[in-house]
């Protein structure tokens, strides 16, 4: 999934010419509540204009079943490329039912770019078993994830 239009000439401040990538209007980003919050700003940084929806999903700790509570797009977020933010993927739970949420709301998986700092390979394999059109980006994969992610960034912890 390509989120740029590619064949673009970039000049840099010493003049040299080089092909480069130029943004590709018609993307949204959507954070799962409350950690994905911490990415908008990232976002916003790179894409100014960039319209952000927002979810929040909670996961029951004895069965570990993630349940919507909340869901906001934007109205034609099916026409859009979604990125989709979770800094600490872990069992995929969240992630997977973030997905069908968007799906219902007629989002193709093939334009769900998923947005994560650190993810477990379990959690990317869950995912990808579950929608192996879904694209996911992250930093690094490891067997443990960092926890409380969101408590330590908006200092709850």
């Amino acid at each position: 999934i390509c989120i740029c239009e590619c064949s673009c000439f970039i000049f840099s401040p010493s003049g040299y010419k080089y092909e480069g990538v130029k943004f590709e209007r018609g993307n949204c980003g959507v954070s799962i509540m409350r950690s994905g919050e911490a990415m908008e700003q990232g976002l916003r940084d790179c894409c100014r204009s960039i319209r952000i929806g927002k979810i929040l999903i909670q996961s029951d700790e004895e069965t570990q079943k993630a349940k919507v509570y909340y869901a906001k797009f934007p109205p034609d977020v099916y026409r859009r490329k979604v990125l989709l933010m979770y800094p600490i993927l872990s069992t995929g739970n969240t992630v997977i039912e973030a997905v069908r949420v968007l799906i219902e709301h007629r989002v193709q998986p093939k334009h769900i770019i998923l947005l994560s700092l650190f993810s477990t390979p379990h959690g990317a394999k869950s995912i990808i078993q579950e929608f192996p059109d879904i694209t996911i980006l992250t930093t690094e994969v490891h067997p443990v994830a960092p926890t409380h992610f969101g408590q330590r960034y908006f200092g709850t912890d």
